[in-house]
């Protein structure tokens, strides 16, 4: 079973820019397409950015798009997230998850291993 360590997480202002980093374990990373969620106190987790295996196909949700990148090094075992514009509403913990087999980026149900969350606080 894969083991995944997210990192890079704190407090920063609005407007700021965090960059999260998750780190795998194991040999076979670049075989699993990866994927970013977040979960706000009281609310649902929910998809943040996705990735494909090789880097090339990256998915975002609305609410992200134009403020974050998701991107990986398969020589590090290892996916990004770099975050700016940031909103206090993005307020929350920050998940990283492989995604096992079928098409959808986008449901938690495709992912079958998670990390257990960086904490991103944004101050007003």
């Amino acid at each position: 079973q894969v083991q995944l360590v997210e990192s890079g997480g704190g407090l920063v202002q609005a407007g700021g820019s965090l960059r999260l980093s998750c780190a795998a374990s194991g040999r076979t990373f670049s075989a699993y397409a990866m994927g970013w969620f977040r979960q706000a106190p009281g609310k649902e987790r929910d998809f943040v950015a996705g990735i494909n295996w090789s880097g090339d196909n990256t998915y975002y949700a609305d609410s992200v798009k134009g403020r974050f990148t998701i991107s990986r090094d398969n020589a590090k075992n290892t996916v990004y997230l770099q975050m700016g514009s940031l909103k206090p509403e993005y307020t929350a913990v920050y998940y990283c998850a492989r995604r096992g087999s079928g098409p959808d980026y986008y449901s938690q149900q495709a992912y079958d291993s998670w990390g257990q969350g960086t904490q991103v606080t944004v101050s007003s």
